[in-house]
């Protein structure tokens, strides 16, 4: 999932606000719908042309982490009508009674999803019955191709998790800067996984201080430049730092502000031969939104494979429109960083409910992993 900076208001469009004065001097009151999504997660123009349809006001506010949606969510009264936070966390929420059951007669173009990525949530979501995809990618390496090679030589193993994970490849990169996520929710499964272990382990030993993955992370720790989840795509984009474990888009999107600077840096993306995680975020809406048939009428639009193509277009997420695919860009649609091919789809694995027991070892760990204990 994209992590962006802070909060922002939207400007109302004149067409918006002539809309809303027509419906204001009918008699009908113009609504609004309040939005809390990632930044930079949605086309320059796709709220706009919601608001022109509807008369409805999308007022959007932006997070940086699902933690501090979370805290929003937990602490009851929001003030948010639709939000978008990634499956994982909404499967726990979905526990704690956050998000209102789905009315899907309201959701005719629920048609258009792709069954087998819903079956991917089953576990999270039964039934779907709580939110739907919005995007989805994977979480991988980002790498500048130039400096890598400089460091590593021509055999860098750029397509492995060997590159951030094996000491001696992170003794060399740490000349040219490597940034880590700041996720344990993405980074300890990836290494379990590394390690021939389940990504989802339930063993309270795999999350102990002394365990493989922790002593694994600890061991590359003093070569890691920063661990953050969004200063990673200007940094790459720069040339700032060689390596970074980001997600699918945000990669690609460093690579297009490269290119669109034209700075000579050359970046690519890696999905690692070993697997990695697949994750989705998804559209759901609050228990005490004020205005839940706002949220449904914005989903439904969300749905549309002309909307949604739009929205991968431009934040360069896959969506889960199968009818949209063909109206997508030819650079995203054939694009195996952003839609992996079916040999690599078998090495995605999803992530499952933990228990609190283990939610909570894995914040104690990761602690002591960022610093350096």
């Amino acid at each position: 999932m994209t992590m962006k900076m802070a909060s922002l208001k939207r400007v109302l469009p004149l067409a918006t606000v002539a809309c809303a004065v027509s419906l204001a001097t009918s008699g009908v009151m113009a609504q609004t719908l309040k939005f809390y999504n990632w930044s930079d997660y949605i086309a320059e123009d796709t709220i706009d042309r919601f608001e022109a349809e509807t008369g409805i006001e999308v007022v959007e506010d932006v997070f940086d982490s699902n933690e501090v949606l979370e805290a929003k969510l937990l602490a009851g009264n929001s003030g948010y009508d639709l939000v978008v936070p990634t499956a994982s966390f909404m499967g726990r929420q979905i526990q704690a009674g956050v998000f209102d059951p789905l009315d899907k007669s309201k959701l005719p173009n629920l048609k258009h999803i792709d069954p087998e990525l819903l079956s991917y949530l089953e576990n999270l979501d039964p039934g779907n019955t709580h939110g739907v995809p919005y995007l989805w990618g994977t979480t991988g390496i980002g790498y500048n191709v130039d400096k890598v090679k400089e460091v590593l030589g021509e055999d860098a193993p750029v397509n492995s998790w060997d590159l951030v994970l094996k000491v001696e490849n992170m003794e060399k990169l740490a000349s040219c800067g490597v940034m880590f996520l700041d996720s344990p929710d993405e980074l300890y499964p990836l290494t379990l996984n590394y390690l021939g272990k389940d990504p989802n382990s339930r063993d309270a030993k795999d999350y102990a201080l002394t365990s493989e993955g922790v002593q694994l992370l600890k061991s590359v720790r003093p070569y890691v430049s920063q661990f953050h989840s969004s200063q990673y795509i200007s940094a790459l984009a720069n040339g700032e730092i060689c390596v970074a474990i980001g997600w699918s888009g945000d990669i690609i999107q460093a690579q297009d502000r490269a290119i669109e600077a034209d700075n000579g840096v050359n970046i690519e993306y890696s999905i690692p031969e070993e697997g990695t995680q697949v994750w989705f975020d998804m559209l759901a809406i609050p228990k005490d939104a004020q205005n839940k048939d706002a949220a449904h009428q914005f989903i439904n639009f969300l749905l549309r494979p002309d909307v949604i193509a739009d929205i991968s277009n431009y934040v360069a997420y896959a969506n889960p429109n199968l009818d949209a695919m063909e109206l997508q860009d030819e650079e995203i649609q054939t694009n195996a960083g952003i839609y992996p091919s079916a040999e690599v789809r078998k090495k995605l694995f999803v992530q499952k409910l933990r228990a609190l027991r283990t939610e909570r070892l894995m914040v104690r760990l990761w602690t002591d992993i960022k610093t350096g204990r």
